[in-house]
């Protein structure tokens, strides 16, 4: 074999093994959310640590240090909780002032796949960030910096519309920057029949969730109003809170608590005070975790016809307690649902599954052109010279773009997994004794003497069906 003809067989080999590496997916990697749902706090935390210090400056910062946050306020730990909030957010921001540095990193993924682009956040993660920093500072009786992060995260709900339909934009701008001859491959695969109805299995489960309007996440939108209600400083406060009811109420019209609400604040900007209340808010179960779903791409090299691709799914998690009972003065009332989690998640999804879609199939076909060159590289290469060596050489090249090929295709399953499925509410005013008690349907009874303020918030959290209540209270006036 020639030694120039020897030495590109043997770099590319080598840069494909490079470009193989580090492709376990997030599910496999993600060893925080086993202990979580197993109500092991200690343990989770421990492991967030370690998983958000070790990948602090890489791809998956955002994603870790998101985890980590929410573990370590699960478990009371505020301070520490937003100061892994903030670090989130610094990399949010660092990466929304670097939009250069996306295209860089676009043009690798076709050589590799999604889940090796930085994970720069979701539009639900950055409200729902700002929204557990702001119930963070009120736990820590901090009103005057909940106040920000609230007004925060209910703007994040309206830039994300805009944002979304840049990404949409940009993901179609690259493609009709595209080569004729890719813009042709990308149009085959998405009208072909077979692909469709493969990829249909991408969304199927997704059917009978229900859809909220776009980015909006009615708890964020709830605790607006609450606590605009309960800090009102003037008459625009309480205007804020009435409408931010207004909206909630509409993403739940069944919610009688929150209607009761819209009523308070009616007769308060009417200069009636506030009488002791008591809200229960209560957190359960776990968001939706990502899985993958293999689907053949169709592409003409040679006699390939179709090659296969990996798009994500989302996997809804259904170990959890559905309500709680809520026990004053021998008076019991239920929470009642104010925020599917899996509904907003389900939305992002289906709003960011277009873009997934084109960029998977722009990745896929480009791999698949790509170990085709190289493996037609190292046949004609071997078919020049004669001997062992050369056939083996072109042998190990087959099978290592095959590996590489293998490793790389995977779907992005990079998401937020110590979120709550949902979000309730239950109100009542405050006993006298101010003991109420917290009931679930399995069983699972506490009692709790509420504080001394006029407005107080008793914060339930239950992980898992069967795991122990995570029970923390603050007061808002």
């Amino acid at each position: 074999m020639k030694l120039i003809k020897k030495s590109k067989v043997v770099l590319i080999v080598g840069l494909v093994g490079i470009l193989a590496t580090g492709c376990k997916t997030y599910e496999q990697k993600n060893k925080v959310i086993g202990n979580w749902q197993q109500g092991n706090l200690p343990a989770a935390i421990a492991e967030a640590k370690t998983v958000a210090d070790g990948n602090a400056n890489n791809k998956d910062a955002v994603i870790w240090r998101l985890e980590q946050g929410a573990v370590l306020r699960a478990a009371g730990q505020y301070a520490d909780s937003n100061e892994a909030f903030d670090k989130a957010q610094a990399k949010i921001d660092d990466y929304a002032q670097k939009a250069k540095v996306r295209v860089g990193q676009e043009a690798g993924a076709l050589l590799s796949n999604q889940a090796n682009l930085d994970y720069e956040g979701r539009s639900y993660d950055g409200i729902m960030l700002n929204t557990y920093r702001a119930l963070n500072y009120l736990a820590l009786g901090d009103p005057d910096k909940a106040r920000p992060e609230i007004i925060r995260a209910y703007q994040r709900q309206q830039d994300a519309v805009e944002a979304n339909k840049k990404r949409i934009a940009e993901a179609q701008d690259n493609v009709e920057k595209s080569s004729e001859k890719d813009k042709a491959a990308i149009e085959k695969a998405q009208q072909d029949t077979k692909f469709q109805s493969q990829l249909s299995g991408v969304s199927a489960n997704l059917d009978g969730i229900k859809a909220y309007a776009d980015y909006v996440n009615p708890f964020t939108v709830y605790l607006d109003g609450l606590f605009f209600l309960a800090n009102a400083a003037d008459a625009s406060d309480l205007e804020r809170a009435h409408k931010s009811f207004e909206r909630a109420s509409g993403y739940a019209p069944d919610n009688d608590y929150i209607k009761q609400d819209l009523a308070l604040t009616d007769a308060v900007m009417q200069g009636k005070p506030l009488t002791p209340i008591t809200y229960v808010i209560f957190e359960t179960g776990c968001a939706p975790s990502r899985g993958q779903i293999r689907v053949d791409i169709p592409i003409i090299i040679s006699k390939v016809s179709y090659v296969g691709a990996a798009f994500p799914t989302l996997k809804m998690q259904d170990s959890y307690t559905p309500s709680l009972t809520v026990v004053a003065d021998g008076v019991g009332v239920n929470s009642a649902l104010v925020a599917s989690i899996d509904s907003i998640v389900a939305t992002d999804f289906k709003n960011e599954l277009p873009v997934v879609i084109t960029k998977t199939i722009a990745s896929t076909i480009t791999k698949a052109v790509a170990a085709y060159a190289i493996n037609d590289a190292a046949r004609q290469s071997g078919g020049n010279e004669v001997g062992l060596g050369n056939n083996l050489a072109g042998l190990l090249t087959q099978v290592v773009t095959g590996v590489y090929q293998a490793a790389v295709n995977i779907a992005d399953e990079r998401t937020w997994t110590t979120l709550p499925k949902q979000f309730q509410v239950a109100r009542i005013a405050t006993p006298g004794d101010r003991k109420i008690d917290l009931t679930t349907p399995n069983g699972m009874n506490t009692s709790v003497i509420v504080g001394d303020g006029t407005v107080n918030v008793v914060y339930v959290k239950s992980i898992s069906a069967g795991t122990p209540l995570l029970i923390s209270q603050f007061k808002l006036k």
